[in-house]
């Protein structure tokens, strides 16, 4: 296959643009933004997470959910338990204005998962699972080695 490599970045960048596109596009009404809308997933669907974990879950850094976090506590969607230093690594909930959003949340995904899903079968849906994650894992190990990589892939040209 030619342009392998313009394929590949221009419709993983397409994908990821149009995700962030669509989380915007759809919490407009709310005030919430693509970071607000992953952290009200995760904590709806995995009770008792920390920040810790969403940073995890949301693979974003710590400043980006704790501004996420900050703002969601301020508008009164989540509460954390502990009010103390170590806040970081305190379970945080969702109050009931924070349940709610994140239901409607959590039933837009699934529905948007449905319509891109549309077209394949289960079995085409699950092998482009497991190709995504191992390409995905490949990605971060060179990037967690990427120290004479470059050299190594020179020296098979």
């Amino acid at each position: 296959m030619e342009n392998r490599f313009e394929t590949f970045t221009v419709l993983i960048n397409r994908i990821s643009r149009n995700i962030r596109k669509i989380k915007n596009q759809e919490m407009a009404e709310y005030g919430l933004r693509s970071a607000h809308v992953s952290c009200l997933y995760y904590l709806y669907t995995g009770k008792g997470l920390t920040a810790t974990d969403l940073c995890e879950c949301c693979e974003e850094d710590k400043a980006t959910i704790s501004r996420a976090l900050e703002f969601l506590e301020e508008e009164g969607y989540l509460s954390c338990e502990s009010k103390t230093a170590k806040r970081y690594k305190s379970p945080l909930s969702l109050t009931e204005k924070g349940e709610q959003i994140a239901g409607l949340i959590t039933a837009k995904i699934n529905w948007l998962l449905e319509e891109v899903s549309t077209g394949l079968t289960e079995e085409q849906r699950l092998a482009f699972y497991r190709s995504l994650t191992i390409i995905s894992d490949s990605l971060d190990t060179m990037a967690r080695s990427s120290i004479g990589t470059l050299q190594t892939a020179e020296k098979n040209v």
